[in-house]
């Protein structure tokens, strides 16, 4: 008995871990967007499910890694193209105003994206792609949570790399810290906030992908995806890139193991309660 509940016990941590990689990234492109542009982005999820729904499309006429591959490509363009358009009116204003302007504009295009994509696709959707359950030590992993969790540190540690040892990751970084102290130093701050909304959503795409593989979800299920990024950025403090990634690996393992044995309904309520208890015990968030 106490065997078989161990064995349980590990195979939810290793689902746990998965889901709360995917936490990370998508916080990661919540946390990057607003603490370089002051831009809360309520359209991330909608990122990840156009991310999905290519690599759905995609699939029938090329293999599923090339339709993954082109649809986060095609996902982090289509960012580039609002960055370039639609964000520019919203960069023009400053403080507070930037960030009601941003959550007005992010929200509506989240809306309109979601409307536009319900009128072709109305049910539940994901990755095809079949990955053979491994077993160890008598607990049965699902291979789609080995790929996740191997992918997810891939692309967390780049990230890592990036902006910890290259020029335009500490730019980016001070930027973070001191808008005008960059500025000073010469920095490019328009040029910067491009590349680090394109990053995001580029991201965000991966995360979608890499969900699908394991989860199935719908035009609808965008909304929830940015609330739970949203609230692993609240939890890892705003501005903290790796304090994101401490948050979200957490509140997936707990998440996980709510939703196990107490259910999906109270994992829901148990998730916008950490975040509450965060905000009041630590307001800045891990850091």
């Amino acid at each position: 008995m106490a065997t078989n509940t161990l064995v349980r016990i590990g195979a939810l941590l290793v689902d746990g871990i998965s889901i709360g990689l995917l936490y990370a990234m998508l916080g990661l492109g919540i946390t990057l967007v607003f603490g370089l542009g002051g831009v809360l982005n309520l359209a991330l999820g909608a990122f990840t499910v156009i991310a999905i729904l290519l690599t759905f499309e995609l699939t029938g006429s090329v293999p599923v890694v090339a339709a993954a591959v082109i649809a986060i490509a095609v996902t982090a363009t289509f960012g580039l193209f609002l960055d370039r358009t639609l964000l520019q009116l919203v960069y023009r204003s400053e403080g507070d105003e930037r960030l009601l302007l941003g959550i007005f504009t992010t929200l509506g295009l989240s809306i309109a994206l979601q409307g536009a994509l319900s009128l072709r696709y109305s049910g539940e959707f994901s990755v095809p792609i079949h990955i053979d359950t491994v077993e160890l030590s008598g607990a049965f992993i699902r291979g789609s949570s080995i790929l996740i969790i191997v992918s997810s540190l891939i692309i967390l540690s780049g990230m890592y790399l990036f902006f910890s040892r290259t020029y335009t990751g500490l730019a980016t970084r001070t930027i973070m810290q001191d808008e005008t102290g960059a500025l000073f130093c010469g920095i490019d701050t328009k040029r910067m906030r491009t590349f680090v909304f394109v990053l995001s959503v580029a991201i965000a795409a991966v995360a979608g992908v890499l969900y699908g593989t394991s989860f199935e979800t719908s035009v609808a299920g965008a909304f929830d995806l940015t609330i739970t990024a949203v609230i692993v950025s609240i939890v890892g403090g705003v501005t903290s890139i790796l304090g994101v990634v401490v948050a979200g690996i957490g509140l997936g393992i707990l998440t996980t193991f709510i939703s196990a044995y107490l259910g999906a309904y109270i994992s829901t309520i148990a998730l916008f309660g950490i975040a509450i208890g965060a905000l009041l015990v630590k307001p800045e968030g891990i850091q």
